[in-house]
């Protein structure tokens, strides 16, 4: 136990060095680490959102929304199938929560039925069963046949709602160029979302309250927008929308969109040589930029309109046709209004409105206290650790401590490289870490007491000791690790915070504490060859 590989030794060497270089990092300050050769490590640990300030956000989701359009999907289905098989009826339509139809005929109601049914499709069991569940619920009373959604399909639809809208929450803060947001599913249909360093909500609340669809249609020559508005009826294939600016303008569009957003592949904010005005100038796929083409070449002369979110921000006129895809928006923009702009426009539009629940921002001086708090509870933890391994144990507490101050290092290190972002309930782990790295040294000198203590020489002695006692920390630090595993993968938030610098330092602790310290003392037997032992 006490001889090492040459191998071994290169690599306690290279690890302990590592840890040492890359934590040194952190305890420079931003400005001086420009000045660092790119080739040096650079990273630091990202500070979360109680310690670094930012915004915090609840969001909801809209998920009564998702089951009216599937509801409005499967009008139009049951229409197709009743029409595929030739069944008269009457009646189609939403009503308490479904789709009915009344059959006209009672020969063809069973046909009927059986065609609704084949639009039903399979979709995965729940959590208490494997057995495949049907997205819809077809029933039949006489002629009149229902179509309901199963909770399965509605469980389904939300779930792939929420994950969708992570993604592009994600998306729309990554634009802000923000580091290590934390976006999360809170529940059912909340989204969790944290933004260390952000500290202005209402630009978030602006990127994340819009749903981001829009379209490209155009205005109706028919008549004009106040026109519509004072007679309360629009003409058919048309829909009264306003503008986004103040006061809002009504504007009479065609229903008929020329070109979807979702063509759009590309969006950023500029400056228009004229006017010297901020735009937007976006980008077509291939497809978008046929159809825009096509539709700005049959219709010059008149305007069309730039359609977000049912509000008409711009309404230019068509000069010429404009081909190659590409095209600017104007509409009275500031700059930070036509960066978040590109920004929505980019990173696409969520399927489900959004309602913001909850939204609080936390100060960057809270954060400092936080940070000067944990600051005094380690230097006061780590102060008490190392007199009490002095005192105890002499010059292997000594040898103890240099492996704690290693282990430190390490879990820095970790963290750093992992880029993982550190909470105050990781500084509680940190702490928590100190106290825990030591319990292996106690171990293995308890157990060299008592070979020493049965009448063993030195060398015998503190190889029984940490055969002994090798059993036991591995017992001890395997049943943490699996309760900080359960924690990351249970918790969220602050909860994960502590089991990922918990884990990481019940890892390096074995490494530190076993390890290094055994290392140590096989070094200075090998100097000092003692006669006999005092511990």
């Amino acid at each position: 136990m006490l001889h090492f590989d040459r191998w071994k030794i290169v690599l306690i060497y290279i690890l302990c060095v590592a840890g040492l270089v890359y934590t040194a990092p952190n305890f420079v300050p931003k400005s001086k680490l420009q000045d660092v050769p790119s080739w040096l490590p650079h990273q630091q640990i990202n500070l979360g959102l109680d310690l670094r300030g930012g915004s915090y956000m609840l969001l909801g989701l809209e998920t009564d929304a998702l089951v009216r359009e599937r509801l409005q999907d499967l009008v139009n289905e049951v229409r197709g199938a009743l029409r595929e098989v030739s069944v008269p009826y009457t009646g189609l339509g939403i009503k308490d929560g479904g789709v009915v139809v009344t059959i006209t005929n009672v020969a063809d109601a069973e046909k009927a039925k059986e065609a609704i049914d084949a639009l039903s499709t399979i979709v995965a069991g729940n959590q208490f069963t494997t057995l495949p569940e049907r997205d819809l619920l077809v029933t039949a009373d006489g002629q009149q046949i229902s179509v309901v959604l199963s909770e399965a399909a509605k469980r389904a639809r939300v779930q792939s709602a929420v994950q969708q809208s992570i993604e592009i929450v994600r998306r729309r803060i990554d634009e802000l160029g923000t580091t290590e947001p934390v976006i999360q599913q809170q529940g059912i249909d909340r989204i969790l979302v944290q933004v260390p360093g952000l500290d202005d909500p209402g630009q978030l609340k602006a990127l994340l309250g819009k749903t981001a669809k829009m379209n490209f249609r155009l205005v109706s020559n028919a008549m004009s927008g106040q026109q519509a508005l004072a007679s309360r009826t629009v003409p058919a294939g048309t829909e009264l929308l306003y503008t986004a600016d103040q006061p809002k303008t009504p504007v009479l569009v065609e229903r008929r969109i020329m070109v979807g957003g979702d063509r759009l592949v590309d969006a950023q904010p500029g400056f228009d040589q004229r006017t010297g005005q901020p735009v937007v100038n976006f980008r077509f796929d291939t497809a978008g930029g046929r159809q825009f083409g096509e539709a700005t070449r049959d219709n010059v002369g008149r305007p069309f309109a730039i359609v977000l979110d049912n509000e008409v921000i711009s309404a230019p006129v068509i000069r010429e046709p404009i081909m190659g895809g590409q095209g600017q928006i104007s509409g009275n923009f500031t700059v930070q209004e036509a960066n978040n702009l590109s920004i929505l426009l980019r990173s696409g539009a969520l399927p489900v409105a959004i309602t913001v629940l909850e939204e609080r921002t936390v100060g960057p001086g809270l954060g400092a206290d936080s940070i000067r708090a944990g600051e005094i509870a380690a230097i006061i933890g780590s102060l008490a650790v190392v007199a009490f391994m002095i005192a105890s144990y002499g010059f292997f507490g000594i040898l103890a401590n240099v492996a704690l101050i290693l282990n430190i290092a390490m879990v820095f290190a970790v963290l750093s490289v992992l880029q993982a972002t550190l909470t105050l309930p990781g500084i509680a782990g940190i702490v928590l870490t100190i106290g825990m790295a030591v319990d292996a040294n106690v171990l293995i000198y308890e157990r060299i007491r008592e070979e020493v203590a049965a009448g063993k020489g030195p060398i015998p002695a503190i190889e029984s000791g940490y055969n002994r006692a090798l059993s036991s920390i591995l017992d001890a630090n395997i049943t943490t690790l699996i309760s900080a595993a359960i924690l990351f993968q249970m918790g969220s938030g602050p909860v994960r915070g502590f089991a990922v610098t918990l884990g990481i330092g019940i890892v390096t602790s074995v490494f530190t504490a076993f390890t290094v310290n055994r290392y140590m003392v096989s070094v200075w037997l090998r100097r000092r060859r003692p006669k006999a032992l005092v511990l």
